[in-house]
């Protein structure tokens, strides 16, 4: 996972220089990750379970799937890579962009491009990302994230009141 390189971008997510993950943390420099929002046809949201073997976030709820765009990548393909590393599941052409996060020191220094997709599971959750998985109905998470539920990560908070102001 140290090893894993990353872009480090501008103030306009333009690409600067390629760095270690490690160095891009610890010095607190722009990047960009991809989340994922799998919604069911009820219309529930599947939330994972951070593994409590991850460094950052260990033991938190967060989006479906979600990580770094590794350098080379461009946002959709890391999206698409997340998907099927994470939840086991090769999405259709229904992958959908939604906005972009801007950095914050909260969110990890990270520009967040949040993509929302359709897929009722099953899924084959990764061992080493994931501990556990669910469906949570909008309004439940909602109410969780109004209460600034510390079991849920930061990014995924900033991430789910942007799309409630969006979507109203």
């Amino acid at each position: 996972m140290n090893n894993e390189l990353l872009f480090v971008v501008d103030e306009n997510d333009c690409v600067l220089d390629v760095r270690f993950r490690h160095v891009v943390h610890a010095e607190g420099l722009r990047h960009r990750a991809v989340h994922i929002l799998v919604f069911d046809e009820k219309g529930r949201l599947f939330l994972q379970k951070r593994s409590m073997k991850k460094d950052l976030n260990a033991g938190q709820w967060d989006t479906s799937a979600a990580g770094h765009v590794d350098a080379g990548e461009d946002y959709e393909s890391s999206a698409l890579r997340e998907i099927e590393e994470e939840l086991g599941i090769v999405p259709g052409p229904d992958l959908e962009p939604l906005f972009k996060l801007t950095p914050t020191v909260e969110t990890g220094m990270e520009f967040v491009q949040v993509y929302r997709i359709r897929h009722n599971g099953p899924f084959v959750l990764a061992p080493e990302e994931i501990d556990e998985g669910g469906w949570f109905s909008p309004a439940d998470i909602s109410v969780r994230v109004d209460a600034d539920d510390p079991s849920l990560t930061e990014t995924f908070k900033r991430l789910w009141r942007h799309l409630e102001s969006t979507d109203r």
